[in-house]
């Protein structure tokens, strides 16, 4: 087998380290990250509502739809990819996808569709992958696939297809198409009369696990086919090549032919004969006919540069071949047009001047993960077309000039994870071409003033993860690299004990775009020098993540006036100012994750109306109020993700923004988290009841009480200067009352008086009132504590007496106007008086009153002015007349003669009448 082996074995192994910024909020059923909806795994039987109409890739894979129809994608117009694979959908209604305009990329795998109507796939006109593996398709109407004009690549793989006429529909319809895979149906042959009778573009064709038994070609329908599958290691196939001409097959480069077997040798030989002129790569595996011969066949090709030989029980193979390499293979030597060399993780220690002394084409060497310890001179004297050296995971500590001459074409050089200690003078003179410089994960300690000398188109230099201090960059070592755009200083022990520096190791890097960098604490605090970004007029990204800042000068950035990205997270900057970002009016991404930060209240008044992203994760913030989301208009993505949210009303506008805004993407949102109050801990922040906070009980409380001590003062107040009128106001009211409900009740009177006085002129009310009215003339006189009822309220006797008698007799003195129950039977007589036409109260002065003493009670003033009133006379001789004045007004007088007539008969008795 030796000597028919590989021209070239390459083992090539990718290292890369992504990193993911999550970028997600959430609506139901679903996240939402970076335009795209992801709703898998949600067991969901109808397509989820509230996906926003922007997103440009929907997932809902491994749910349970059984059927999906036309309404259930009609507003996405910027949707690019749909993926419904792993379901149980069985029918797809016609045009379900014709408003999907912008459509590039179905998944319909792994479900249960048998039949494909005609224009299923209406609309999708730029649809350019059709993934329809794993159903049970066994028939395709003509016209299934009349809108896929632009369809590239179809998957038919493992459905019930029985036969390759079945697609001739497809290939009419799409002229586009450059992959065809149709692996494991059922079809047993393949005429491409069947299929076309013109040339089609497919450049991939996938036959394999079909219990294929005849293949023929008989005209060039292919002329564009470089990859054709027709393997099946799981079945024996017992295959008639038919291929009539040598040249309508001549472009096909790979050629899967696992488990194929022919009738005889000379079968073989023909096959081969077929791809003479073009294949390179060869697949032989699970072969059962004399492989010897087939390997011995297939090498003989002069195009196959690869041959695959899987799964053969191969025996003869010694096993000292794949060993690894302790140096540089003797057989390279003499590959004069070799321009890839790969010859990494071998055993190799050291590089004589001569293994590549001859590869003068060598574009690209690899010589990663040895056991080189040092280079010297001669290691790569010869290689002037060499641009790209691989030299990471080695043990170096020397460099011994291999790079001060002799590699003008260099462009990238790795000597990452080595163990190089120090840079020395003038080590990459010679490299006048490098771009990009990695130097990390070594252990430097020392940079030379003039190491990057030379350098003078280096754009990229890596020099992170080392054991740098402050003196190693503050010499000026990087003076010379003008065409710099991106350092990365991250991971050293550069230590800085003043806030600002005589001179900033930056000044000469005005184009430098990206850096980044770390501080080391320095006697327990972080010092971050004002000045240390002077000169780097241009830089645009800015990240110092170290764990050490304690604080940043408020003039940090005042020499980046361009910055756009800056990440000063996984510091403890408890306390930043709005000043800090003043200068830094372009700034569109802002990371702040872990800082410790209790508020974000400093953006407020930070200006930063151009900021598109805010990472603020794993701080102790628990509010976000409305004034931080409105300072930042141009906000579109959002991580708040492990803080402290508080679930109260104090969040609420924020709650409800999370949920009705449509710029901003708010990364995961349905899984932030309740701290506080203690019930709610755990609970998602998203569940919060705003409806309950836009009443705010606080405030009606507030109010509540300040009405209530308002009222109270003033009620205070008032009966500090108005209580008399209060309470006479009091009187009036239930005078008005009674009076209301008396007035229909114009009853027979039951007295011909009712008899108002004080206790204290009771005596004169029994000597001298009772005798006269009652004894002398008859009359019945109502008095109140003979006739009033017991166990009656009192004010409803007084009612019942004043109402029940045709008069009312009030006997005044100053005892009298004193006396509460007295003031309300006046009272109450006095609207009866106002209210009906006749005399009905008669008002007897027992003394004379000031009028200062009647002021409280004004009214008693307007009936005055308005009926009858008499005053007991002092000399004797006088009583008969007061007396006769008073039987006349008990005699139902109602007219103004008749008391003019009465006066001219009694005129010292005095009787006034308005």
């Amino acid at each position: 087998f030796s000597k028919f082996a590989i021209r070239e074995l390459t083992i090539l192994l990718l290292l890369c380290d992504c990193v993911l910024i999550a970028k997600t909020y959430s609506v139901k059923n679903c996240y939402i990250y970076n335009d795209k909806a992801f709703c898998s795994k949600q067991k969901l039987s109808q397509i989820p509502t509230g996906i926003p109409p922007s997103v440009k890739s929907i997932d809902l894979s491994l749910n349970a739809f059984r059927k999906i129809q036309v309404l259930n994608f009609t507003n996405f117009p910027n949707l690019t990819t749909l993926n419904l694979k792993h379901n149980s959908i069985s029918y797809i209604g016609k045009g379900t996808f014709s408003q999907l305009l912008s459509l590039n990329l179905l998944i319909l795998n792994t479900n249960k569709i048998e039949h494909l109507e005609d224009d299923v796939f209406d609309g999708l006109f730029n649809l350019t992958e059709l993934l329809l593996g794993f159903n049970r398709i066994q028939t395709v109407a003509p016209n299934a696939f009349r809108s896929l004009s632009s369809l590239k690549i179809l998957e038919l793989s493992k459905n019930q297809l029985q036969s390759i006429g079945l697609l001739c529909g497809i290939i009419q319809h799409t002229p586009q198409l450059k992959n065809l895979q149709i692996r494991g149906n059922g079809i047993k042959t393949f005429k491409s009369n069947d299929l076309t009778n013109s040339s089609i573009g497919i450049t991939y064709l996938d036959l394999s696990e079909n219990p294929l038994e005849t293949f023929e070609v008989s005209a060039a329908v292919f002329p564009m086919l470089s990859s054709l599958n027709l393997g099946s290691p799981s079945r024996k196939l017992n295959l008639t090549w038919a291929v009539q001409k040598q040249t309508v097959l001549e472009n096909v480069t790979t050629l899967e032919l696992t488990g194929v077997q022919l009738s005889s040798g000379s079968e073989w030989t023909r096959l081969f004969s077929s791809f003479n002129s073009s294949l390179t790569f060869l697949k032989l595996n699970c072969m059962k006919y004399k492989l010897r011969f087939l390997i011995s066949v297939s090498c003989s090709i002069p195009t196959v540069s690869q041959l695959q030989l899987q799964s053969n029980k191969l025996t003869f193979i010694s096993s000292s071949l794949f060993q690894k390499l302790p140096s540089v293979p003797f057989a390279t030597r003499n590959l004069r047009s070799l321009q890839k060399l790969d010859l990494s993780f071998n055993l190799i220690k050291t590089l004589e001047c001569q293994d590549f002394a001859q590869l003068t084409n060598l574009t690209q060497l690899n010589l990663q993960w040895n056991n080189l310890t040092a280079l010297n001179k001669c290691s790569f004297v010869t290689l002037s077309k060499l641009e790209i050296l691989k030299l990471q995971g080695n043990l170096i500590t020397k460099l011994g000039g291999a790079f001060t001459k002799n590699l003008p074409s260099l462009k990238s050089l790795l000597l990452n994870h080595n163990k190089l200690t120090a840079i020395g003078k003038h080590d990459f003179r010679g490299l006048y071409s490098l771009q990009n410089l990695s130097l990390s994960e070594n252990q430097i300690q020392t940079l030379d003033k003039s190491c990057f000398s030379g350098l003078k188109s280096l754009t990229y230099l890596q020099l992170q993860m080392n054991n740098l201090r402050k003196e190693s960059i503050g010499n000026n070592c990087l003076r010379k690299l003008v065409k710099l755009r991106r350092l990365d200083l991250s991971s050293n022990h550069i230590k800085y004990q003043s806030s600002r520096l005589k001179v900033p190791p930056f000044m000469n890097l005005s184009n430098l775009e990206t850096l980044m960098f770390s501080v080391q604490r320095a006697r327990g605090k972080g010092l971050f020098p004002s000045n240390l970004l002077q000169g780097l007029t241009n830089l645009k990204t800015f990240t110092c993540n170290t764990n050490f800042i304690a604080s940043l000068p408020y003039d940090s950035f005042t020499y980046t006036p361009h910055l756009t990205s800056l990440d000063i997270s996984a510091n403890e900057l408890l306390d930043i100012t709005p000043q800090l970002f003043a200068p830094l009016r372009k700034l569109r991404h802002l990371r702040i994750n872990n800082i410790h930060a209790h508020s974000l209240h400093f953006l407020i008044d930070a200006n930063l109306t151009e900021l598109h992203e805010l990472e603020a994760k794993k701080n102790a913030f628990s509010v976000i109020s409305e004034d931080i989301v409105r300072s930042l208009p141009s906000l579109s993505v959002l991580g708040l993700q492990f803080n402290r949210f508080t679930c109260d009303c104090d969040n609420s506008w924020f709650v409800q923004w999370i949920k009705d805004n449509n710029q901003t993407e708010v990364e995961d949102a349905d899984n932030l988290r309740c701290n506080y109050p203690p019930q709610s801990m755990g609970k998602k922040l998203l569940h919060l009841n705003v409806q309950s906070c836009i009443l705010d009980v606080g405030f009606i409380c507030f109010i509540s009480t300040a009405c209530t001590n308002i009222l109270i003062l003033l009620v205070t107040f008032i009966y500090h200067f108005s209580r008399f009128q209060l309470i006479y106001a009091y009187y009036i009211f239930l005078a008005w009352l009674f009076d209301y409900k008396n007035r229909q009740k114009r009853a027979e009177s039951q007295y011909d008086a009712f008899i108002s006085y004080n206790t204290n002129d009771e005596a004169w009310v029994y000597r001298e009132l009772v005798p006269r009215l009652e004894k002398e003339q008859g009359w019945r006189l109502c008095l109140h504590h003979r006739d009033f009822l017991p166990g009656k309220p009192i004010v409803e006797n007084i009612a019942d007496a004043i109402y029940g008698s045709r008069k009312t007799i009030c006997v005044i003195s100053r005892r009298y106007l004193q006396s509460e129950w007295c003031s309300k039977e006046m009272q109450l007589a006095s609207f009866r008086l106002f209210d009906e036409r006749e005399d009905v109260l008669i008002l007897v002065f027992l003394e004379d009153i000031p009028s200062s003493h009647l002021s409280p009670y004004y009214r008693m003033k307007r009936v005055l002015k308005k009926r009858t009133y008499l005053r007991w006379p002092r000399p004797s001789e006088q009583q008969p007349l007061f007396w006769e004045k008073l039987r006349q007004a008990l005699r139902s007088i109602s007219t103004a003669e008749e008391d003019r007539l009465l006066l001219t008969r009694c005129p010292n008795v005095q009787l006034v009448r308005k």
